[in-house]
């Protein structure tokens, strides 16, 4: 083993360790030792806690990857390329997980897309990775909390017949199917059957993006609605979360005897029907349009 993989492979051992040991500013340095990394913010464990992440890249340290050969576009067939790509793709799987750990969809859409090129073009090279199909769900789960769901249906397609049945790949698809249908409850009950505990992170992003949408199509369609309707429609445990999230977000709303005030332009009298119905009415009307575009 030459020089640089054998020091790779050490920081990657203590990347590792820092990270069981929740040294998330360790983590931060070594990756950028390792490999390009790039998260907005100060550096500092508190920072790290909230999501505002660790700081640019250091541009001028030696960045250890860039030392492989093998490493794309080039792929040169030298004698350590297995094992420098395995490394490789051991590092970026990482640095996408931590980019969870952290909070940072940006840096996870950055990390998924150079770790990407490992699953696709060393395939003839490497054996497959016992993490890619928890990743490439994850990445499904990101585009869906992200309502991207045209990109959610490209990715799809790139897959093999046989991910589809992964339990990971299975459980982004049929919450996609239940999005698509309106079935917000077979949403909100599936954060309590993810296939792994880093498909939290994208489940709760996932219940803002419908709660947003929801609030729209509600906004629209009524003038108002008593307190406890549009708590059970937005999916909130409680009445005080209900009014945390108008005070915080929906600054057009009004609270007042017991019911919420939609301060909104209506094109026509609206006929008052079922909340719920209405919704889901809606917002199956509002997919099926996206799909046809």
């Amino acid at each position: 083993m030459d020089r640089e993989l054998e020091e790779a492979n050490c920081k990657f051992a203590w990347l590792k360790l820092a990270c069981a040991e929740d040294e998330l500013d360790s983590c931060a340095t070594l990756l950028s030792e390792l490999k390009f990394w790039e998260l907005d913010g100060g550096v500092g464990n508190s920072g790290c806690a909230s999501g505002a992440g660790f700081g640019a890249s250091q541009q001028d340290e030696v960045v250890l990857l860039t030392k492989f050969p093998s490493m794309p576009p080039s792929f040169e067939r030298t004698p350590n390329a297995v094992a420098e790509l395995r490394l490789a793709r051991a590092i970026y799987e990482f640095a996408v997980i931590f980019s969870i750990r952290v909070k940072d969809q940006d840096a996870f859409e950055r990390n998924f897309f150079q770790l990407k090129v490992f699953y696709m073009d060393t395939r003839g090279i490497l054996p497959p990775s016992p993490e890619e199909y928890r990743i490439l769900g994850l990445n499904l789960m990101r585009l869906l909390a992200e309502n991207r769901v045209a990109e959610f249906h490209t990715e799809l397609e790139l897959l093999p017949p046989r991910a589809l049945d992964h339990p990971c790949i299975k459980y982004a698809v049929e919450l996609e199917q239940s999005f698509m249908e309106g079935t917000y409850n077979r949403l909100t009950n599936g954060r309590q059957a993810v296939p792994h505990e880093t498909y939290l992170y994208f489940m709760d992003l996932l219940a803002e993006t419908i709660r947003d949408e929801i609030a729209d199509c509600s906004g629209q369609a009524y003038d108002h609605l008593p307190v406890d309707d549009a708590r059970k429609m937005l999916m909130f445990s409680s009445e005080q979360k209900l009014l945390e999230y108008i005070s915080e977000i929906q600054h057009e709303w009004e609270v007042q005897n017991h019911s919420v005030l939609f301060h909104m332009a209506k094109v026509q009298p609206r006929v008052g029907i079922q909340a719920h119905q209405m919704i889901k009415r809606s917002l199956c009307y509002a997919r099926e349009l996206e799909r046809v575009v």
